[in-house]
């Protein structure tokens, strides 16, 4: 995680639509990083749906969205295209972002002990600094409670 609250850098990574993105790339606007497991899967489709059922009051505030997982772009872009979001999704395959925001956890698989990404959110402000974070997401409600942080930050 960045030291004293400076502005995160990131090299740029593939993304869907044939982008290639770095989190300063956003800067000027609030933008909503959201990490979760894996691609298709209950949890980050119903994730994915809640944001994007929401994007456009997040536009309205003027904040970006994106999301990221260690799929790839191959993979994203199925999962984009069947769920229709509007925000592009980040193919972290090497864990760069996922190292940055120290997101990837042991988790418990069916009995077995796995290193994954532990589903969490990042509000960053227009300079690029975290202003808010939420760790072990439960789904429900959480797409809501981002908004009304991004609204907060005015």
């Amino acid at each position: 995680m960045p030291e004293n609250g400076s502005p995160i850098e990131t090299p740029r990574l593939p993304a869907t639509g044939d982008a290639e993105l770095a989190i300063q790339d956003f800067r000027g606007n609030p933008l909503v990083i959201f990490f979760y497991p894996r691609d298709n899967t209950p949890g980050c489709t119903k994730e994915g749906q809640a944001f994007r059922d929401l994007y456009s009051e997040f536009e309205k505030a003027g904040c970006a969205i994106v999301g990221v997982s260690r799929d790839s772009v191959k993979s994203h872009e199925n999962f984009a295209a069947r769920h229709e979001f509007p925000f592009p999704l980040i193919a972290d395959t090497d864990e760069v972002l996922c190292t940055t925001f120290d997101v990837i956890k042991e988790k418990n698989m069916y009995g077995r002990k796995v290193m994954g990404i532990e589903r969490s959110t990042f509000l960053l402000d227009a300079s690029g600094r975290i202003a808010r974070e939420w760790r072990k997401v439960k789904v429900p409600g959480h797409a809501e409670a981002v908004l009304e942080a991004v609204r907060e930050l005015g």
